[in-house]
């Protein structure tokens, strides 16, 4: 099967053939499942920003529960609030030994990751 390209002009008018087929017919051919709208912009799904050990961990039953009973608002405001109180007593720490800022912010994302994985974040 022979393939050509031409091109015509300077001016970035551009003449496809291939194998004696349209443009457009090539494409709907290779490309039949599109996601373009009418204005021709493509379609973008939203980021969906869920964490990856939903449900998952030792206290991940206890914490969805809770969750449920007190409200999801409430509860992000506690879940919060005990994030912060967690990160002090960390920084107090690392004050009390003499640790640097970038020990610290390596233990906070330790503390993050246990978390995660206890299921205490789902």
């Amino acid at each position: 099967m022979a393939t050509s390209i031409s091109v015509t002009g300077f001016r970035g008018s551009w003449g496809a053939s291939i194998a004696g087929e349209d443009y457009n017919m090539l494409l709907s051919k290779t490309m039949p499942f599109t996601n373009f709208r009418i204005s021709g912009k493509p379609v973008r799904s939203q980021p969906m920003m869920k964490n990856i050990n939903e449900g998952k961990g030792l206290f991940a039953p206890i914490v969805v529960v809770t969750r449920d009973i007190i409200g999801k608002k409430r509860f992000n405001q506690l879940r919060g609030k005990a994030i912060a109180l967690h990160s002090q007593v960390i920084t107090e720490f690392c004050k009390s030994i003499g640790a640097d800022a970038k020990q610290r912010q390596g233990l906070i994302r330790l503390a993050k990751k246990n978390g995660e994985k206890l299921g205490f974040l789902a």
